[in-house]
């Protein structure tokens, strides 16, 4: 059978009630494939369809399973013992793809892609499924969460935080399209797409729940952020702002997006730097 196949077979397993205690050779076997094919790139946990981003089911099932039928136990990394599941990811790799990682405090979790000329600084963590393109910088104090996708030459600026997204299996994860730049501190969550070669400001929280302003379509949207565009957060009236507790009123967040200026494209070529 093919990996899709025997993965999908191994959840039907899992939902039919087996456990990690009863999980054979064979089972793990097929977990350690599933494993190796992400870190290569040959699947990924979501793909763009017709324009429109789309979740593999049957592999965000296979990472599921990766916690369902392995058992917790100690492991070492350096003089360190901890436990988990999975160990972390081998690193020989990048090497030979023209990435490099910091130590004492990167950290790359088994079944991560991480593409060529990418630099992750540490302190950094890089989850099971995420998918982190070709010259992409991941900064210091960095997680990059489950099945979150990265596209190719991103800069996460520090302290950036890109959600997971695995259950349910057929919502679409975090995704940050090719070209991107997010500014120190900024948080995207709950499956919200960010469109290539946009540029947003430190601090901004990119989700489903918060509402962006378009002013380039005119329009306001949700989940979602157009390529191509510059985005910064604004505080916009509450609808309780009258009420007698919030002296001065209150407000709520929202995110105002437009034009990306040739300027604004020039000054984050600065960071180019790194990579020569």
């Amino acid at each position: 059978m093919s990996l899709e196949a025997d993965v999908r077979d191994l959840w039907e397993r899992k939902q039919d009630g087996l456990t990690a205690a009863g999980a054979t050779d064979d089972h793990l076997a097929v977990l350690d494939d599933f494993l190796a094919s992400l870190e290569a790139g040959d699947i990924r946990a979501a793909e763009k369809r017709g324009g429109e981003w789309e979740a593999n089911a049957w592999v965000k099932q296979g990472i599921l399973l990766n916690f369902g039928l392995r058992e917790t136990v100690a492991r070492q990394y350096g003089d360190v013992t901890y436990h988990d599941v999975l160990p972390l990811r081998e690193t020989d790799d990048l090497h030979e793809r023209g990435s490099r990682n910091t130590p004492d405090g990167t950290v790359i979790r088994r079944g991560a892609y991480v593409g060529g000329d990418a630099i992750l600084m540490s302190p950094a963590f890089v989850n099971i499924g995420a998918h982190v393109g070709d010259g992409t910088l991941v900064d210091s104090c960095d997680t990059v969460g489950s099945a979150a996708q990265i596209g190719d030459d991103v800069k996460l600026g520090a302290n950036t935080l890109i959600g997971g997204v695995l259950e349910p299996v057929e919502s679409t994860p975090v995704v940050v399209e090719d070209g991107v730049s997010l500014g120190a501190g900024c948080r995207v969550t709950s499956g919200f797409v960010v469109g290539e070669n946009s540029i947003v400001g430190e601090n901004t929280l990119l989700t489903p729940r918060i509402p962006i302003y378009d002013l380039v379509e005119e329009e306001i949207i949700y989940g979602e952020l157009p390529p191509e565009r510059r985005a910064f957060t604004r505080f916009v009236e509450s609808s309780v702002s009258d009420h007698e507790l919030f002296d001065g009123g209150a407000y709520k967040p929202a995110v105002v997006a437009t034009d990306v200026e040739a300027e604004t494209l020039e000054a984050t070529e600065r960071e180019d730097a790194l990579r020569e």
